[in-house]
């Protein structure tokens, strides 16, 4: 046991495996161009994975896009999903003359309320 202990060896710096026997799956490169600076970025990939057609570009977070030989991949960007946003929800349950009323319903209630509230610090002032 005392030839397998860890003392004087420094945890975490030095690893106690051995590349012996270790078979490395073969690999491919990829190369991305980015579409806002023109940043180049080579990626190394399983050679049986599909490579994306898109990819962050790693020196301005835009996208960049996979180059085949001379000539970079065409993205359809049709099908991607678009985000609603709380106007376009809100124009799915109402019409506009719907929200009109409303919002003339809402001001009148809360000019009552001011009206009110005004003459009730009035009388105390008095």
């Amino acid at each position: 046991m005392a030839d397998r202990s860890l003392r004087g060896i420094r945890l975490g710096a030095q690893s106690l495996q051995s590349e012996e026997g270790v078979v490395l799956h073969e690999r491919m490169q990829r190369t991305y161009v980015c579409t806002s600076c023109g940043h180049d970025s080579t990626l190394t990939f399983a050679a049986d994975a599909e490579a994306p057609e898109t990819w962050e570009c790693r020196a301005c977070g835009a996208e960049a896009v996979l180059r085949v030989g001379d000539t970079t991949v065409t993205v359809d960007h049709s099908e991607d999903k678009v985000a609603r946003t709380h106007w376009d929800m809100l124009l799915e349950r109402r019409s506009i003359p719907e929200l009109e009323e409303l919002l003339e319903e809402r001001l009148a209630f809360i000019r009552s309320r001011r009206g009110a509230g005004q003459e009730a610090t009035s009388k105390k002032s008095a």
